[in-house]
């Protein structure tokens, strides 16, 4: 029970978007489109919402929204 409580504080946790996309690219599912930070700035400027704290990311709020997106643009 303790791992669940573990996993949840990490997913909430804000971070760069460097340490994002690591650990967006390392529990990421085979197939899926990798990220870059590249694409990461597009997203950002596509999702200007998102960031209202600048440019600090969490995997709860941003991978599913980024996975979807990337899946549309990841040839941009």
């Amino acid at each position: 029970m303790r791992s669940k409580n573990l996993e949840y504080e990490h997913n909430q946790i804000r971070t760069t978007s460097v340490s994002f996309l690591e650990a967006y690219n390392n529990m990421l599912p085979s197939g899926f489109p990798r990220a870059s930070i590249e694409l990461l700035k597009k997203f950002q400027v596509a999702h200007p919402v998102l960031f209202k704290h600048g440019n600090e990311w969490s995997i709860d709020k941003h991978r599913k929204r980024l996975m979807d997106w990337l899946s549309t643009h990841h040839d941009v």
